[in-house]
């Protein structure tokens, strides 16, 4: 089974701000002297089922990226494409680029670092088995729908998810969907929305974890890099 990895890379991370790193690209970010982008290909590395991984990167990041992912020496093929104006836009090119005996598709965000290899073998695994899978979890605080700044309902938890990264789909399923939103201008946020429009088959949910953050402002990076310390004194430990 040929599964493929889509890390979409090429946004301006516009809530970052600008670190010490002198970059406001959240996914080029320095953790433990390794940007955040090369954290997140490592652990796909490490994923039996994965058989390549393909990163949508802006035009003038493409030849800085190749030799980054040169010197990691990868185990399997790792290729960068060029990316759009818009997320949508960046995982349809990588689409585009990959081989028709493709079977499984898996988007990620390039700066979720934390995924654990084995949710990732797991989402995949259901995947393989409906057609089409997300990782996310249960939201633990009152959720609120509110109108301006007023509450207008209390929406009941155990009916909602908080949708994470990876999200995987049969390949020709993820090219319909993505055809249907370009012909329809429809954007979503997310891939699975993409999916779910074509109304062919139910996203399963595999349950996520706290750990697989989003890094999307300064905020994150506190707990990213106690996340990297954690995961270092792991790996001695064992």
């Amino acid at each position: 089974m040929k599964v493929s990895v889509i890390l979409p890379a090429a946004g301006l991370g516009t809530r970052m701000g600008r670190e010490k790193s002198g970059t406001s690209r959240k996914q080029f970010m320095l953790l433990e002297g390794a940007p955040i982008l090369i954290h997140t290909i490592r652990k796909f590395l490490l994923c039996a089922p994965v058989s390549e991984i393909v990163v949508a990167l802006r035009a003038e990041d493409m030849d800085w990226a190749r030799g980054l992912i040169h010197q990691e020496r990868p185990s399997k093929p790792v290729r960068v494409v060029e990316g759009g104006e818009t997320r949508q836009q960046s995982v349809e090119n990588a689409l585009d680029s990959l081989s028709p005996d493709t079977e499984l598709v898996a988007v990620h965000d390039a700066v979720r670092p934390f995924i654990d290899p084995v949710l990732v073998d797991r989402v995949i695994a259901e995947a393989a088995e409906s057609g089409a899978a997300i990782v996310g979890i249960v939201p633990v605080d009152t959720v609120k729908k509110v109108h301006k700044n007023k509450i207008r309902s209390t929406l009941p938890r155990e009916h909602l998810v908080l949708a994470q990264t990876p999200q995987v789909f049969r390949f020709d399923l993820l090219k319909r969907a993505f055809a249907a939103a370009r012909s329809d201008a429809f954007t979503a946020t997310d891939e699975s929305s993409l999916v779910e429009r074509l109304e062919e088959v139910e996203v399963s949910v595999v349950q996520g974890s706290d750990r697989n953050i989003k890094i999307t402002k300064p905020s994150d990076m506190e707990l990213a890099r106690l996340f990297l310390a954690e995961e270092l004194a792991s790996r001695t430990a064992s």
